[in-house]
């Protein structure tokens, strides 16, 4: 399991880190906003601990992003501010949890578990295709058991083509997944996340049907109008 932890006191954040890496999980250390979004963006993760006081802002933005976005990955919020207001704040901009500092360890790494048998238990958001998995709740992916690290817009593009397999996405569909506020459609942003995806997952998977879209088939045999 990948964690991202967003804290910017030294010695807490080396405690979790050591805490949770003695369980077999891989930690990804941030002490800033901008810093966490950037990771989240180009390397993922499975679950968030995320402090709301950090040096450039209050980390609830990052939480909010993440919701305006769709990605639905567990987020678990550490936290000074002990009032009811502020633990309802957080929960119902979309943490999972909220734990309020100081807080022990061993308390931590029990609700870091519980999250993870949440996040990965039966919620019909687990596709799989020609070895191609995908878990959407927490944007994870793996080719033939192999890990592969997306951006979220990658992501975004990859999950709507494995979820509509077998049938062509048309291109401007995929744009408006990745294009800001309905940018022209002669930009190449389009072609140059799916040849990031393409070299990512390998060259089998998403064929491009010309003058149409893409698309992703269940089996490796290719139609005469893709390519």
């Amino acid at each position: 399991m990948k964690i991202l932890l967003a804290e910017d006191d030294f010695d807490l954040a080396t405690g979790i880190r050591v805490a949770l890496q003695t369980q077999g999980m891989e930690v990804v250390w941030v002490r800033r906003i901008e810093e966490a979004l950037r990771v989240l963006d180009t390397e993922g993760c499975d679950l968030i601990l995320l402090d709301l006081g950090l040096p450039d802002g209050d980390g609830l933005s990052v939480l909010e992003q993440l919701r305006r976005d769709g990605a639905r990955l567990p987020v678990l919020i550490l936290s000074a501010r002990d009032g009811l207001d502020d633990r309802l704040k957080g929960l119902d901009t979309g943490a999972d949890d909220y734990m309020v500092k100081p807080f022990v360890l061993a308390e931590l790494l029990s609700r870091v578990r519980a999250l993870a048998r949440r996040s990965y238990g039966g919620d019909g958001a687990t596709f799989e295709v020609r070895g191609l998995w995908l878990h959407e709740p927490t944007q994870r992916v793996r080719v033939r058991e192999m890990p592969v690290s997306l951006s979220r817009s990658e992501f975004k593009l990859l999950c709507l083509l494995v979820k509509r397999a077998d049938r062509v996405v048309a291109r401007r569909a995929l744009e408006q997944l990745v294009l800001p506020n309905g940018q022209s459609q002669n930009s190449n942003v389009l072609d140059v996340h799916i040849s990031n995806l393409r070299r990512k997952i390998g060259e089998g998977y998403i064929r491009t049907v010309r003058g149409i879209g893409y698309v992703i088939y269940q089996t490796a045999h290719t139609p005469p109008e893709a390519a």
